[in-house]
């Protein structure tokens, strides 16, 4: 295991960016993994709504266990879990139960009900999470300061950002950041950074060309196809 997350881990520092569609069940990891990505990151709220829940630690932490493994076993690339905010779960527990799954990864945000959780706080659990779990995962701290009431969002990604790289985080995700903003955060922040592309915009390319070297689409592509479901079905009868 520790061998494929530094697989993984290395894919955050090649040449071009890491591009990771997010999926949501086991059709689509396997569509992601035989398109040619070399790795499989899950969307925590496609996952959450097509078992029925919303986005938001509303999933019963076993239930998402459960899905990430159901993932994992469907695919031969490394799978990175979108886990929220951690589920509530001590953070030897949280590690020790994804390990379980198989992935290699997660993300984990930092904010909870509505609200950005306290910095130091937030960078005492992703440290502990990296002492349970070693080298075996690769943990990407998502920073929300650009979908929270935020004075300054750049310069409180960017405060969050170093703080969590001092916890021992392999990569930053300021979800959200605009394009015009995010080159700012990867000059403050350093090492890898997390972007987050859409069918609608911004590119990869775009978010390439500003500095980012993971780019991963959230609950974009499942919004997107069940939008295009929606149009289709009234054809149908």
């Amino acid at each position: 295991m520790t061998q494929t997350a530094e697989l993984f881990r290395a894919l955050h520092h090649g040449g071009t960016p890491l591009i990771l569609p997010n999926a949501w069940d086991p059709v689509i990891a396997r569509l992601i993994a035989e398109a040619g990505f070399p790795a499989v990151a899950t969307s925590s709220g496609a996952v959450a709504r097509v078992l029925g829940y919303d986005d938001g630690q509303l999933t019963p932490p076993a239930t998402m266990f459960d899905a990430v493994a159901k993932i994992v076993r469907a695919v031969d690339v490394p799978v990175t879990a979108d886990m929220e905010a951690g589920y509530g779960l001590p953070a030897k527990e949280f590690a020790e139960r994804l390990l379980e799954t198989g992935a290699v990864g997660c993300n984990l945000e930092d904010s909870l009900d509505g609200g950005l959780v306290d910095v130091a706080k937030q960078a005492d659990y992703l440290a502990e999470v990296r002492a349970a779990a070693g080298a075996e995962l690769v943990i990407n701290a998502r920073v929300d300061t650009f979908v929270r009431p935020v004075d300054d969002p750049v310069a409180e990604a960017v405060r969050r950002g170093r703080e969590y790289r001092r916890a021992g985080v392999d990569c930053v995700y300021p979800i959200l950041a605009p394009v015009d903003q995010l080159a700012e955060v990867v000059e403050g922040v350093g090492g890898p950074i997390n972007a987050h592309a859409s069918p609608g915009g911004p590119t990869p390319a775009e978010l390439a060309a500003v500095g980012a070297t993971r780019i991963s689409y959230g609950t974009s592509l499942h919004a997107y196809l069940m939008t295009k479901l929606q149009e289709l079905l009234p054809t149908l009868g």
